[in-house]
């Protein structure tokens, strides 16, 4: 058995999302337990013990830095089991690779499941658990191997049979994404100017994650990372025997440090290199005219991947909706949701303005662009869509 190798302190949002489904009572929780060798999940001979989602992060050898995902069961049709039900089925937006689990005669409910998988290019390793105990395990793994066209493997939490093949085949299934945040906007030995404002959402005595992970790729790549806040940007600036040729700001001041910036120095923020980073830049860039057209009549979604508590001049929930109204009308109206709630419906919006979703995965991101395709609706980020409300997204790079 493949020792478990400590979590280490790579963001949530980073890791790749592996989701266990299956019908209630079908070893999801004990199977997780296996792969990760640790008692992570509540193990219950009780159907729809597991009622939420329940996520671990850790790394596995062959694989790296993962978050498991072990889901409510399949099949309970109560009125809480359809609730369990769609909770489940909203954890699809955000997973990578997906171990099915059959556990019995009657598939009917995992293939529509792999149906769901297939549409949004989820990669599927299929399982027939229990295996030890199963009765007819042969013929249920013949009719598995005809609905997704892979041989399943047969596991045992108990007994460990198939665990370590399982390891590898999701190791196999992997495909980890090497773009970076600043790709083709800099390069070794280039003077990266941030600009960091420090307002009331900044953790105290610690910048926050973008901030974080910029920098650190920035150094990673060999850069001259120079920081700085937006009163301090002239002295910053004047210290340098040269124009940087690239300077990352917060998007809350863009127009600020776009009329100090160097004529020479490359322009863009944090948010643009996460919404190109996580999700379709193309996209968000292209929606962003749509500003040009609303009227105060116009309703506008925000959705803020955060789910901190507003304080004063919150970017999400304040500052962008003050630009908008400035802009548009203060009639316009603008709903904002956090975390992981995203309307089903979105048909009723002209516009759908998204955060930089630093705590987001792409495949979650992605989801979202992809919903607001199907239903015509057109999607931004923050901080394109504040490039384009103070007009200078023109100037900025991304």
């Amino acid at each position: 058995m493949a020792d478990v190798v400590k979590e280490s302190q790579t963001p949530r949002a980073e890791r790749l999302h592996i989701g266990l489904f299956g019908r209630c009572n079908s070893g999801k929780s004990s199977l997780l337990n296996a792969i990760t060798g640790q008692e992570v999940a509540i193990v219950s001979e009780m159907a729809g013990t597991t009622t939420d989602p329940v996520s671990k992060a850790m790394e596995l050898p062959d694989m790296g830095a993962v978050v498991f995902v072990d889901t409510a069961g399949l099949g309970d049709s109560t009125l809480l089991g359809q609730e369990r039900t769609s909770r489940t089925l909203k954890t699809l937006n955000g997973i990578d690779i997906a171990v099915v689990l059959f556990s019995d005669s009657d598939t009917s409910l995992e293939e529509s499941l792999i149906k769901m998988l297939r549409r949004r290019e989820i990669k599927v390793v299929p399982v027939v658990s229990r295996c030890d105990i199963l009765p007819n395990v042969a013929e249920l793994m013949s009719r598995v191997t005809d609905i997704v066209g892979t041989k399943p493997l047969g596991v045992s939490a108990v007994t460990g049979e198939g665990i370590e093949e399982l390891r590898s085949a999701i190791a196999s299934a992997v495909e980890r994404d090497e773009r970076l945040l600043t790709e083709g906007l800099c390069r070794e030995g280039d003077t990266v100017l941030l600009v960091m404002p420090q307002d009331k959402q900044a953790p105290v005595g610690r910048l926050i994650k973008p901030q974080v992970q910029t920098l650190r790729e920035l150094l990673d790549r060999g850069c001259n990372a120079v920081c700085c806040t937006l009163e301090s940007m002239p002295s910053a600036l004047s210290a340098l025997s040269a124009p940087p040729q690239l300077i990352i700001t917060d998007s809350q001041v863009f127009d600020a440090v776009n009329k100090l910036k160097p004529e020479p120095s490359r322009l863009t923020s944090f948010s643009v290199l996460f919404a190109r980073y996580k999700g379709d830049i193309e996209e968000f860039v292209k929606a962003a005219n749509v500003l040009r057209e609303l009227t105060p009549s116009s309703r506008v979604l925000i959705a803020e991947a955060c789910t901190h508590i507003p304080q004063t001049e919150d970017i999400g929930r304040v500052k962008l909706p003050r630009m908008l109204r400035r802009k548009i009308g203060e009639e316009l109206t603008i709903d904002i949701v956090g975390g992981k709630e995203f309307p089903d419906d979105l048909s009723r919006y002209d516009l759908v303005i998204h955060c930089g979703a630093c705590m987001f995965n792409r495949k979650l991101v992605m989801s979202r662009v992809a919903q607001a395709r199907e239903q015509s609706v057109p999607i931004t980020n923050y901080g394109v869509a504040i490039a384009a409300l103070t007009e200078i997204l023109d100037k900025v790079v991304y």
